[in-house]
């Protein structure tokens, strides 16, 4: 027969085998009440059918079922096997000698039985994976059978003389009841709170629970001489295998596969933790009441209690173990970095102002990697995220023990050198540049690892680890300056250099609301008529204490900082209303602004615009706004998109700066450009250099090609005009015609 085959026929055996077992408890059940002739043998033969039955369907569920859950129904099957084996030799044994057998062998086979059963629930699919957690869960167990059998002892033998130990037949049955509760205490511990109990793990505790009250009443009738084979509480031994048969007709869960939970497993309450102390307290009240005369326990519940503290003690053993392996996994999680293995930023403080405090020399390297940002963007993290874990194992490998390499966060790394010195930083940093040269490898696929380091020096000018730190990023952003893949030492120059910087970038937070800033406008002018045909609007900072300073003094801060967004809605915005009060006497003169690129990827540009001239009372068509190639060249399909809604609400767009290193004939296609300004660099070298003149003349042809008007930047001299001129650019710009001024000069410059 074929394994589907089989299956097949499982199928179709099981619902019938379940239910002749349910007939056959059924039957018995009838003829326990009626008190029929051969009760007894109709009892045990009515037990022994039904733990065959769940024996044959753990088996054939082991089968099916995947390995992780294998050994857990194979130990049910055991367990089954073993009780009908029991009550076999039971019967024999009782129709042989004709009293209750509670012999040695069929002790041996049902307390085999409770032993592979135990077994069964630990391999359960949600008992702990460990080897410490099993025993934990055990022991939990066996502490709450040590502290029932003195409160067992005092509810159902007290007071019965027969029952001491030299019956440790009937002594040795109060074992049964408090086995089934350790099973039960063991499942109800397994069955955790990260996930819904599954299935046949709440008919497993059903099936407990109803031995439990089968083995209690067995024992207080034996206890008392009223029990007789074919007592109608024999329904619940065969009862309680139906239902371990019945649970192998569940699926698997559906996490069977062996895998950690994705999910963080909750906190188990409180009565979960407290579930095997519970009955201590009852059990050190037993061991009260079951005092003699004589001050002394009677023997089985003083050594009952000997057991139950030397458990407890063991139990107090785990869990002082598992702290400890709780405690060194919380510093590794709090000290290291979790993708690299590293020290991590707190552990790496922590070993900085130790050194300071002991007042051995320090010095600190700081590295950033360069261009790691386009690593994650072009493969993705997880490519980024490996190439991380590679280049922490060169650094570590190239810092040996020659200091404390760390990751502070992201691609930020740091090393501390303190105490004798084996090399010098300087030495150290040439090592760290040398171990992240990119292999062959990483070349073919485009990876070019390197980093820019910065190395600081503990001083008398630092009052603080932090300012160690603060030079040691002033000095890693000067070697990113010198063009990376380098390192620089933090000098007084730099750090005053660095001061001042952020000094500067605290005052220009403040300079838009202060109004501190405003703006000039340079003249475009018609080369044929002398004409303004436009005004460029030029930014000014009048800083209180440094006095004016020009864009290229702050206008790279802003962007640095975030701060151009603000700057350029306030420029848009006055560069409207000023251009609004020329149009009355220069009424074809239009203003042009300077957008950066970080507005251009906005979605409110659109709204920005429209809200100025709007509020100006100014025509679209008389506002263009300035790109520069570098912005338009990066710019997205969103972008694009943008640019040409604007250019359908009339406004101009121009092309900045054209011809300085991004020139593309493929984006003049798609951008919806307007003009083109010829770069500065270009005009100052016309009359001079045969070359300037022919990419002038060619970028005009360009731009004739293209119905795009040209203006020609930077025009200072009579013989730049001429040139322009001759080569037949229509518009022109530079201090010939106009310098910055306030708008009302706009139209009356010297053409």
């Amino acid at each position: 027969m074929s394994r589907q085959d089989g299956k097949q026929a499982a199928g179709l055996l099981s619902p019938a085998g379940a239910v002749v077992a349910a007939a056959v408890i059924l039957l018995e059940a009838c003829w326990l009440v009626a008190a029929l002739p051969g009760a007894a043998l109709v009892s045990d033969l009515g037990g022994m059918l039904v733990a065959g039955w769940a024996t044959l369907a753990c088996v054939g569920v082991a089968r099916r079922h995947p390995a992780p859950l294998r050994r857990f129904w194979t130990l049910l099957a055991v367990t089954m096997a073993l009780a009908a084996l029991g009550r076999a030799i039971w019967t024999t044994q009782r129709l042989v000698g004709g009293d209750l057998p509670h012999t040695p062998l069929v002790g041996v086979v049902f307390t085999t039985g409770i032993l592979t059963g135990t077994a069964a629930l630990l391999n359960s699919p949600s008992a702990p994976r460990s080897a410490v957690g099993r025993a934990r869960t055990l022991l939990d167990g066996m502490i709450v059978v040590l502290a029932l059998l003195p409160i067992g002892w005092v509810l159902v033998f007290r007071g019965v003389a027969a029952a001491e130990l030299a019956d440790p037949a009937r002594t040795l049955g109060l074992l049964y009841p408090m086995f089934d509760l350790m099973q039960l205490t063991i499942l109800v511990a397994v069955a955790g709170p990260a996930r819904p109990m599954w299935r046949p793990m709440s008919m497993l505790a059903a099936s407990l629970t109803l031995r439990v009250v089968a083995d209690v009443v067995y024992v207080s009738l034996v206890v008392r001489a009223d029990y007789a084979a074919g007592h109608p509480i024999d329904l619940c031994w065969p009862l309680s295998y139906l239902l371990i048969g019945l649970a192998t007709r569940n699926p698997p869960p559906p996490d069977c596969d062996g895998t950690d939970d994705v999910a963080e497993s909750p906190l188990p309450p409180w009565w979960r933790v407290a579930l095997p102390y519970l009955p201590v307290g009852g059990a050190i009240i037993a061991v009260v009441l079951t005092r003699r005369p004589t001050g002394q326990a009677p023997q089985l519940v003083f050594v009952t209690m000997m057991a139950l503290l030397a458990a407890l003690a063991a139990r107090q053993g785990l869990a002082a173990n598992e702290n400890l392996r709780l405690v060194a996994r919380l510093r590794r999680l709090a000290y290291g970095d979790q993708l690299t293995g590293l020290p991590n930023r707190l552990l790496f403080n922590r070993r900085l102002r130790l050194a300071l405090r002991e007042g051995r020399p320090v010095a600190v390297l700081l590295l950033d990697l360069d261009g790691f940002k386009q690593v994650n963007d072009r493969f993705g993290h997880a490519t980024g995220d490996t190439l991380l874990t590679g280049l922490a194992a060169r650094m570590r490998a190239a810092v040996s023990g020659d200091g404390t390499i760390a990751r502070l966060g992201g691609d930020e790394f740091a090393v501390l050198v303190d105490g004798e010195r084996p090399v010098s930083p300087e030495r150290l940093a040439e090592r760290l540049l040398d171990a992240l040269r990119p292999s062959g490898d990483e070349e073919d696929v485009g990876v070019h690892p390197s980093a820019s380091i910065g190395i600081a020096e503990y001083g008398p000018q630092h009052a603080s680890h932090t300012d160690l730190l603060r030079d040691a990023d002033i000095a890693m952003y000067a070697a990113k300056a010198a063009g990376k893949s380098a390192y620089r030492t933090c000098t007084p120059a730099l750090r005053e250099s660095a001061v001042s910087r952020a000094e500067l970038i605290a005052d220009l937070r403040r300079a838009v609301d202060e109004e501190q800033l405003h703006l000039e406008f340079q003249p475009i002018v018609d080369l044929c008529t002398g004409a303004v045909r436009s005004a460029e609007a030029l930014v000014r900072w009048r800083h209180p204490r440094l006095g004016m300073l020009p864009p290229a003094r702050f206008l790279p801060l802003a962007e640095e900082t975030g701060l151009i967004l603000p700057i350029d809605r306030w420029v848009i915005h006055e560069a409207c209303r000023a251009a609004a009060t020329w149009r009355g006497r220069v009424p074809e003169a239009t203003v042009a602004v300077n957008i950066a690129a970080a507005h251009l990827r906005r979605p409110d540009l659109i709204a920005t615009v429209t809200a100025a001239t709007s509020a100006a009372g100014l025509a679209p068509r008389a506002l263009t706004l300035e790109l520069t190639e570098s912005a338009l060249i990066e710019g997205t399909d969103a972008v694009l998109e943008r640019l040409h809604q604007i250019r359908e609400l009339g406004i101009r767009i121009a092309i900045d700066d054209f011809g300085t290193g991004y020139s593309s004939l493929s984006y003049l296609h798609r951008i919806p450009a307007t003009e083109l300004k010829i770069d500065r660099s270009f005009v100052a070298r016309l009359g001079d250099d045969d070359r300037a003149y022919a990419t002038v003349e060619m970028i005009t042809r360009l731009a004739g090609a293209f119905d795009l008007t040209v203006v020609a930047e930077g025009v200072e001299t009579e013989r730049q005009h001429e040139a322009v001129a001759a080569i037949g650019c229509p518009r022109g710009q530079g201090y010939l015609y106009g310098r910055p001024d306030g708008p009302a000069m706009v139209g009356q410059n010297r053409v």
